[in-house]
């Protein structure tokens, strides 16, 4: 028996995060929650993340993991809330240690624990665990960023930020550490795996021609229509095609806030000595 799966969509960051458990033993984890934060007022709000909350209540699920897919540059992760209320792990790629190491001093972060330590468990690729009575299986698949991961569990994988939908094609590959080349080879490990594997989505942005959110896919589904990486592309094909695309994108509308929450593993900087917690805004002049 497969994993029994619920998808938690939130419109403002174009974000799917995912509660996935074990129908026999109704044990679980939480994949990539959503902590609301609003630029403008500086106010985060716990509301998706209680979302998936109450849903694991209502359905009888002990979550005792949250699994995050990598840093993420456009929303601000809500596992300490998950954390604290189920006492449940939080585990990301071993290579965030990287990512880390290229942020901390951007934002000055010095309170980041060495060596990954703000999480609970640094998975290694082809590191296997279980979620009830249910294997899971970490699939490092770096391009997007470093430290990406796929978790596979069961006839379900978790692809994060490597594939979007058919329509829409793959995920950008210019952040610091990104590669389009690696996400390339990342890619055809993911379309390598059977054909009736089930690929769940990390974002939708509503493909040109579609008037809605979808999450759900194949592997045969992706070898036969993405737009980017379908049968007949070539690597280098897909590198030319991937750095012109990202060339003409614009920055993330919370990638600095989200970064520097993010490597901590969803913790907000220590608050000041006036009690207040800051996000530092790093500040560039154009042309200097």
């Amino acid at each position: 028996m497969g994993p029994s799966i619920r998808a938690f969509f939130d419109e403002p960051t174009n974000t799917i995060s995912y509660l996935v458990w074990d129908p026999a033993t109704r044990r679980g984890a939480v994949v990539d929650p959503v902590l609301d934060y609003d630029m403008a007022s500086g106010e985060a709000d716990t509301a998706s993340a209680e979302a998936i909350l109450a849903a694991a209540a209502a359905e009888g699920v002990a979550v005792e993991w949250v699994l995050e897919t990598h840093a993420h540059a456009d929303h601000l992760s809500g596992a300490p809330l998950i954390r604290e209320r189920t006492g449940a792990r939080v585990g990301i790629g071993e290579r965030i240690r990287d990512v880390q190491r290229i942020f901390r001093p951007i934002f000055g972060a010095e309170d980041v624990k060495a060596e990954g330590g703000d999480f609970d468990r640094l998975f290694r690729d082809g590191e296997r665990f279980p979620i009830g009575g249910i294997e899971a299986e970490v699939l490092h698949v770096p391009g997007h960023t470093p430290a990406c991961v796929a978790y596979r569990v069961g006839d379900a994988v978790f692809v994060g930020d490597s594939l979007f939908m058919p329509d829409y094609g793959t995920a950008r590959a210019d952040f610091p550490g990104g590669d389009a080349r690696t996400l390339w080879r990342s890619i055809q490990r993911l379309l390598a795996l059977p054909g009736e594997t089930r690929l769940f989505m990390c974002h939708d942005y509503k493909a040109p021609g579609r008037d809605h959110f979808a999450w759900e896919t194949t592997v045969a589904e992706q070898r036969a229509a993405n737009r980017h990486v379908h049968e007949g592309v070539t690597e280098d094909e897909f590198v030319a095609l991937r750095e012109a695309r990202d060339a003409t994108l614009s920055t993330p509308r919370l990638l600095l806030p989200s970064i520097q929450v993010n490597i901590r593993a969803g913790r907000f900087p220590p608050a000041e000595a006036n009690g207040v917690r800051y996000l530092r805004i790093p500040v560039t002049v154009k042309g200097r």
